[in-house]
């Protein structure tokens, strides 16, 4: 039974991923600030982490050796970035850089972009002993275009840069990277701004999930390593449906 590890899985994406990486058979271990309080399946090993603190991540990954089965995938999903939007009644995420509050920086470099270099190279360390293992960073079409602000596209960008470089030190190891790009994901947020979305070409959370685990089974996985993937289009090319049977399209750059 693969083992993997899914961090910021107390809701959206890393939720969502935790519980699909369950449902394909994965011993799954999954942390965040508020992940007792999450709804997960019982399975599911949850560890409580503040990835904003080394040693909290380092405890995690300790856990994980303790438990004697390695570790074969991690999914880098923990993200402050989407928290505090709204400050004193004025939506603050999409303002100049020269107006952004200071906190931002730290929920999408810190929490975000440094949290996933940290867990992984943690992760690194056992994939690398046992010469096999495969690292997803979650990152978006910011990293290739003006998304909202400055500070997002810094970070997404950031995080493509690294799986490129993470894959090409990895490679000698047979351990794998991809920066893998959810697109409209019916996460807790956007369902309470349901009313004022077009969701007919949603994900479930569990999509991207279902994705990964179609990826690490795949034969060309050595060789997709170190690229962006868009996970609707993967999702295509691997034969992978969402939770209702529905294929979603593919965003480009024009839909974001």
């Amino acid at each position: 039974m693969p083992v993997a590890l899914v961090t910021g899985a107390s809701r959206g994406v890393g939720k969502g991923t935790a519980t699909a990486l369950a449902a394909r058979g994965y011993t799954v271990f999954a942390t965040g600030r508020t992940i007792m309080n999450a709804v997960l399946p019982p399975a599911v090993i949850r560890i409580p982490c503040d990835h904003l603190d080394d040693e909290q991540t380092a405890s995690v990954f300790q856990q994980i050796a303790t438990h004697g089965q390695g570790l074969d995938l991690l999914v880098n999903s923990a993200w402050g970035g989407y928290e505090q939007m709204v400050e004193a009644g004025t939506f603050t995420w999409g303002v100049p850089f020269w107006q952004q509050p200071a906190h931002r920086w730290q929920s999408m470099i810190d929490a975000g972009l440094r949290a996933a270099f940290i867990a992984s190279a943690h992760a690194a360390k056992l994939m690398i002993e046992q010469r096999n293992g495969f690292i997803v960073n979650i990152s978006f079409w910011a990293a290739q275009k003006y998304v909202g602000n400055t500070i997002y596209g810094i970070s997404k960008a950031a995080t493509d840069k690294m799986t490129a470089d993470m894959a090409h030190e990895l490679r000698p190891h047979n351990v794998h990277v991809l920066s893998l790009y959810p697109g409209l994901v019916r996460t807790e947020a956007v369902m309470a701004a349901a009313a004022w979305l077009d969701l007919s070409n949603s994900e479930s959370p569990e999509f991207i999930g279902h994705v990964i685990a179609a990826l690490h089974a795949d034969p060309l996985l050595p060789a997709r390593s170190g690229q962006v993937m868009i996970a609707a289009q993967a999702a295509m090319a691997l034969n992978v449906s969402d939770i209702e049977g529905t294929r979603p399209r593919p965003l480009t750059p024009a839909d974001v």
